[in-house]
């Protein structure tokens, strides 16, 4: 059967300085860069790019096709921010003060801040409460050039509450500009209802929350904090096994604060990617490569933090994946800017700029 032809071109933008297109056949370089370009798109979706000489005889265009006169400026792919915490209530920002007199990230949680903080004021918050502060957040990463992100739940902790962070996620991706993509995260940290009884609580993810999520159809991943003194490995092995029965991608913290063996562990359940990384050990970077996992790494948080940052070149060298994300927060990243973010990369994790970009 003839496919039916493309429809005719509505969008025209001419006289790019540079068109990064991040396909190496189609331009110069690892990035694939077309000087003096054009690029037009049907329908919302673009359906050619190449040099503005040859627009006018390769595309048909509709008669009202609107035209766009970049003035040399460069044109890029959207960025894609595949780790954030968008959906939340309250300010932790006194947290701040406390970190700079000393204070580190598990000494604050100890003193009753850290998530379980953003915990109590996100059970209080309803869903059109928490759409709205997420909006003005999409707003702003649009502005930095985020055109796709990624949100967690996590900041609630009861099987209702963690759903009504996920029906606020799946709202913002209907009403925004930005595609928000959901990923299912009760295993942030153990509530306060279940101190001391961390396996009580990880029966409650696997039974309950988990199914219910899935028979609702609100999330694409499951995301666990496999760090000490939250889930241990043997726990988020659990949670993420039993969230790829009910098909949930894993995507997951792993060697944050301490060696735990979660790059390994990323390796053992075939995630799409571990994230944070600060720790991983050399043989897990290895195993996450022969299992083709993703290490997505998170130079904010390490900066707003004051830690040494992820091995970058480690996991470049070894041929693993590198993506970078913002971890928009709101206690120990609270920037959405990627732009900032693959300037980090560059200047302390001594990434090249293609290799940023394309993260």
């Amino acid at each position: 059967m003839t496919p039916p032809p493309a429809p005719p071109a509505d969008l025209l933008v001419r006289n790019i300085g540079q068109l990064v297109s991040c396909e190496p056949g189609l331009g110069k370089g690892p990035l694939g860069i077309i000087g003096r370009a054009a690029l037009a798109s049907a329908e919302g979706r673009i359906c050619w790019v190449g040099p503005d000489a040859r627009l006018d005889g390769e595309v048909v265009r509709c008669a009202e096709a609107r035209v766009v006169d970049a003035g040399g400026r460069v044109a890029l792919p959207g960025f894609v921010d595949s780790h954030t915490h968008l959906v939340f209530a309250g300010s932790r920002e006194h947290e701040y003060a406390m970190r700079a007199r000393g204070a580190t990230y598990q000494e604050i949680a100890a003193a009753g801040g850290g998530i379980l903080s953003t915990v109590r004021a996100t059970r209080g918050a309803s869903v059109d409460e928490l759409v709205d502060l997420a909006r003005a957040r999409l707003d702003l990463m649009l502005r930095h050039g985020t055109t796709t992100c990624e949100a967690k739940s996590g900041y609630a902790l009861t099987t209702a509450d963690e759903v009504k962070m996920l029906e606020a996620i799946a709202r913002l991706d209907a009403e925004h500009p930005v595609t928000v993509m959901p990923t299912f995260c009760g295993a942030h940290e153990v509530p306060p209802e279940f101190r001391g009884r961390t396996e009580a609580y990880v029966d409650l993810v696997v039974e309950e929350m988990l199914p219910e999520v899935a028979r609702r159809g609100l999330a694409r991943h499951v995301d666990v904090f496999c760090e000490e003194g939250v889930f241990s490995v043997a726990q988020s092995r659990r949670i993420l096994e039993a969230g790829a029965r009910l098909g949930l991608r894993a995507k997951f913290h792993a060697d944050e604060f301490v060696t735990l063996g979660g790059a390994e562990l990323a390796a053992e359940v075939g995630a799409l990617s571990a994230d944070h990384l600060l720790k991983a050990r050399i043989e897990g970077i290895a195993r996450m490569k022969a299992a083709g996992v993703t290490a997505t790494l998170l130079p904010g948080t390490a900066f707003f933090l004051g830690l040494p940052y992820a091995p970058a070149r480690a996991f470049l060298e070894t041929g693993v994946r590198v993506a970078l994300a913002s971890d928009f927060n709101p206690g120990s990243s609270m920037g959405p800017n990627l732009q900032l973010v693959m300037t980090m990369a560059v200047s302390q994790m001594k990434m090249t700029m293609e290799e940023a970009l394309l993260g």
